[in-house]
């Protein structure tokens, strides 16, 4: 083992327990396994998923074996951590449908050659009381409550249930199941990997080593990057799209997307950093410098200055993108020649209900041909639309052609 290698895999890292175990673990000469487990709640990998996953990969790259798990089981169970309330449960079905494109995406970031991919429902599903009973003897209702979240709820008299406590639990299990070495998560999950590091200990093994990451703020600059809050970015999101959402983030949190989002390191983040404390650098500039480097991160080198330069087109330079989708309105959304505003907006794609619709034509936001509709109940004719581009929003655009033909 080189310090360039400890430093390389303890950079950027919010947490590793114990001190000095990461070296131990890798002082004894042999591939490590390092394991990641990821509930499959919603269908996308999100920039926030993407730093815990891009460690995941350095420690690859260095020969080490990622063994990533699936939690489709668990998933089931939900995971209670930042919690102020029981999380709905979710279906078999639920969980495998979330769990499909998940996989695709994290090939993006690792080489799904070389991981041993695993569902925790191969040891879970079969665990009788039996295994149960055995399972929650290893711990405590105190040691629970040493997580603030469940501490907080219990404080307010607010409810925890059962179910919620076994989390952890299966969690940890997970690290026996798998004889990890090294486990890895998000800063908020170090209960649950600590937890893991208990249970390998009560079954005879040597405890994992916890080793956390910070949490990336999303598009609000505030709250955690979730798909639940809507302040999410997806690494398969289109580079345009990815690239205007990156623009959007508050001038504070630039540090850390360098960081965090563009994987750029220590150094860049620092200088990035005090550039912007003493005013010798341009947010502005830093801002479209990590959104260039993020979309080169999982859509190629170039595709940052392609997303950039398009992102002007509409933003600087007012105009339409260089390809505008078209669509041909279904005949039953027109009645006496006319199109309902609203209507208009649902069948070209801009918006997924009627609410929405007005509620964005009330916010000013829909342009047609460059002028700005503001009446939600207003009825256009069809000479008015076709031929014309809709605009919703900033990023939003669709060509009405003329009308579908019923019969087809």
């Amino acid at each position: 083992m080189t310090s360039e290698t400890l430093e390389l895999l303890s950079s950027g890292t919010s947490a590793i327990v114990p001190d000095g175990g990461l070296e131990d673990k890798l002082a004894l000469g042999r591939p490590l396994r390092v394991k990641l487990g990821l509930d499959p709640t919603a269908s996308a990998v999100t920039l926030g998923w993407a730093v815990v996953l891009r460690k995941l990969r350095r420690f690859q790259d260095l020969g080490h074996i990622p063994v990533l798990i699936v939690g489709d089981f668990t998933a089931r169970v939900g995971d209670p951590t930042g919690r102020s309330d029981t999380r709905p449960r979710l279906t078999k079905d639920e969980v495998d449908a979330f769990a499909e494109p998940l996989l695709a995406q994290f090939g993006l970031i690792l080489d799904m050659d070389r991981v041993e991919l695993r569902r925790n429902a191969e040891w879970l599903e079969g665990l009788d009381m039996e295994d149960i009973l055995r399972l929650t003897s290893a711990t405590t209702v105190a040691r629970m409550l040493e997580r603030d979240d469940f501490a907080n709820r219990f404080a307010d008299g607010r409810p925890i249930s059962l179910m919620e406590f076994l989390y952890p639990l299966l969690q940890g299990y997970d690290s026996v199941a798998v004889e990890a070495d090294v486990e890895l998560g998000g800063s908020d999950q170090l209960f649950n990997l600590l937890v893991g590091r208990d249970l390998q200990r009560h079954h005879g093994q040597a405890p994992q080593i916890a080793l956390t990451t910070p949490l990336l703020e999303g598009l609000d600059g505030v709250q955690k990057m979730s798909q639940s809050l809507g302040n999410y970015v997806g690494i398969d999101d289109p580079d345009d799209e990815m690239f205007g959402k990156l623009m959007s983030i508050p001038d504070e949190v630039i540090p850390t997307y360098v960081l965090l989002a563009a994987d750029a390191g220590p150094a860049e983040h620092a200088r990035v950093q005090a550039g912007l404390a003493d005013g010798t650098l341009l947010p502005n500039d830093e801002k479209r410098a990590m959104a260039r480097a993020v979309v080169d991160l999982y859509h190629g080198a170039g595709a940052g200055e392609r997303a950039e330069a398009a992102f002007d087109r509409v933003h600087r330079d007012h105009e339409a993108p260089e390809v505008v989708p078209q669509i041909s309105l279904p005949a039953e959304a027109v009645r006496e020649g006319a199109v309902w505003l609203p209507r208009l907006l649902v069948a070209a794609g801009l918006a997924d209900s009627n609410a929405e619709a007005k509620r964005s034509v009330t916010q000013g936001g829909v342009r047609l041909g460059g002028t700005v509709l503001d009446d939600p109940d207003a009825e256009l004719a069809l000479e008015e639309i076709v031929g014309k581009t809709l605009q919703v929003g900033r990023r939003r655009f669709a060509q009405v052609t003329g009308v579908a033909d019923a019969s087809s």
